[in-house]
């Protein structure tokens, strides 16, 4: 590292300033803002050509199942409050995702393309706001390498397309933090980049809930400390000053977030009273401090973002090296901007390694700002004009085309519960035939069967679930889990004056014939085995009952 001429500071905080303005981001950022007709051309092809052609595969349990069945409902039973899945009330999370999707079925037809359209577009919004909205802040040239970047990242493109709440997620939070950092940015508030930003952050808020904000405060707050603006008397400007002299304007964006939202909570705290207490405290406190499900180590995102950020992983390494051992002409090519982008990402990657509950879509609102952060490296160094960065990019675009095209269409058939529909469709095709699941939902057969009265059966309710099937002359049961169907046939076995009997079952699950089935599973996500039951005959006619054969 290079220091300049600055004096030393007298104590220990002022070292992060320090250190902050004149070694890590002394330089100033490119101004060269011109939008260049190739670049956005590239920028509006290359990710419509990865993700619009390729949207008609088999949905993949158990989210995107999930995420396809419930506005499914909403259109068919019309309710838009209050999301419903197998006609419950579903409350884990907002329904900004839900209300979009159901447009599209609305515009397009019920089916995985519309459903997928959604996430697609907020892939491609998101990039184009990289490119943009990022050269106002780090130039052109940077915001275009951030973006292709982020194109052929396959833990971004290839994940945040699919039917999940992550790739929405993404671009509410990546737009509120740009719209962010272009208000505060100068020094002076520019209020009407802070009310988009509000207005970005109270649609993520609508999404998922108060992460949007989570993920943009604490990077706005630590720039603004780090860059110590000064006050006319050339006093240091602490945060603590800072806070007070925008409290207004952190209000008014409180206020826009509040309005965004307050329509449907209110609505559906009147529908639903629980569903307050039930969001904030379980899904969102708990679930950060003392997690209940996805319980996973702090060095749990370390292989997955590895992997997923590739190639910026590739040219993270140079960056590095720049940042921490680079001369005092590398450092001026370094601004506060860039800065700022790479303070985002990591934030996002420190915050979600410490909740106790962990999904590898979790990081995926780190990607966008960690892009823009090397995308000045590359522009402004040896590697702009490296024909090996063009290689790197085109090679991984190629290999997503690859995956996207022909990978996982034929991985999401061959694990998908609804990838042999003649064995499925026999045993749901009478809709009069009680079907339950268990011990989870299986949402992409009552998506593909047209079926919303798919009951879930919990272990602590298998002794019911037993004793309501002697009221059914045929009960048909979707096992979720490997071993359920032998744990079930124990239970059964061993309940006192049960007179219901499993008169027929089948395995999906597929014996591994070579190295590609042992790495891919044999056995489809969500379903592996299903089963009959029945009361025995001695009961039913006992009982009067209509014997089915």
């Amino acid at each position: 590292m290079t220091t300049d001429a600055a004096p030393l500071p007298r104590s220990v905080l002022a070292w992060g300033p320090h250190l902050w303005n004149h070694v890590l981001f002394p330089g100033t950022a490119d101004t060269r803002t011109r939008i260049r007709p190739l670049s956005l051309l590239m920028v509006l092809l290359l990710p419509a050509i990865l993700l619009y052609p390729t949207r008609s595969f088999y949905l993949l349990e158990p989210d995107e199942g999930r995420y396809a069945q419930i506005p499914k409902e909403m259109v068919e039973g019309g309710s838009w409050v209050v999301p419903t899945l197998q006609g419950e009330a579903y409350l884990d999370k907002p329904p900004l995702m839900y209300w979009l999707v159901a447009i599209s079925y609305k515009l397009f037809g019920v089916n995985e393309a519309s459903a997928r359209l959604v996430p697609a577009i907020c892939v491609h919004l998101t990039i184009l706001a990289i490119y943009l909205l990022g050269r106002r802040s780090i130039g052109e040239r940077g915001a275009f390498w951030a973006a292709a970047l982020l194109t052929v990242a396959p833990g971004f493109l290839g994940v945040a397309r699919l039917l999940l709440l992550d790739g929405l997620l993404t671009l509410c939070v990546t737009m509120s933090v740009l719209c962010g950092f272009e208000a505060v940015r100068s020094g002076t508030l520019n209020r009407r980049w802070w009310i988009a930003a509000a207005v970005m952050s109270g649609l993520g808020f609508l999404t998922k809930g108060p992460i949007s904000e989570v993920l943009l405060f604490p990077p706005l707050l630590l720039f603004a400390w780090l860059q110590r603006h000064r006050l006319a008397d050339g006093e240091a400007l602490s945060l603590w000053k800072w806070g007070k002299a925008h409290a207004k304007d952190a209000a008014s964006f409180a206020g826009i977030v509040v309005l965004v939202n307050l329509p449907w909570y209110v609505a559906m705290y009147l529908r639903q009273p629980e569903f307050l207490k039930y969001f904030f405290w379980e899904h969102n406190v708990m679930r950060f401090a003392k997690p209940f499900d996805h319980l996973e180590p702090i060095w749990y995102y370390v292989p997955i973002f590895l992997a997923g950020f590739l190639p910026g992983v590739i040219l993270a390494i140079p960056y590095l090296r720049s940042l921490l051992f680079g001369g005092a002409v590398e450092a001026q090519a370094r601004s506060a901007a860039g800065g700022f982008w790479l303070l985002s990402g990591l934030w996002c990657l420190f915050f979600f390694s410490l909740s106790g509950s962990k999904l590898p879509t979790y990081i995926l609102p780190a990607f966008p700002p960690l892009c823009l952060a090397l995308g000045e490296f590359v522009a402004r160094s040896r590697w702009d004009k490296l024909r090996s960065t063009r290689g790197i990019i085109g090679g991984f675009a190629a290999l997503l085309a690859v995956v996207n095209f022909v990978a996982l269409p034929w991985y999401a058939k061959t694990r998908s519960p609804m990838g042999r529909p003649e064995i499925v469709m026999q045993y749901l095709n009478d809709p009069n035939t009680t079907v339950l699941t268990y011990p989870r939902n299986v949402d992409s057969v009552a998506f593909y069967t047209d079926r919303k009265d798919l009951q879930r059966v919990r272990s602590k309710d298998i002794n019911q679930m037993i004793m309501d099937s002697h009221a059914r002359p045929k009960t048909v049961i979707l096992f979720t889990h490997a071993h359920s169907l032998h744990g079930f046939e124990e239970t059964l076995n061993g309940a006192v004056g049960n007179s219901v009997h499993i008169t027929e079952t089948k395995s999906l699950s597929t014996k591994p014939t070579n190295w590609l089935d042992k790495l891919i599973g044999g056995t489809p996500w969500g379903l592996c085995d299903i089963a009959v039951i029945q009361p025995s005959e001695e009961y039913q006619k006992s009982h009067g009952m209509k014997q089915t054969p």
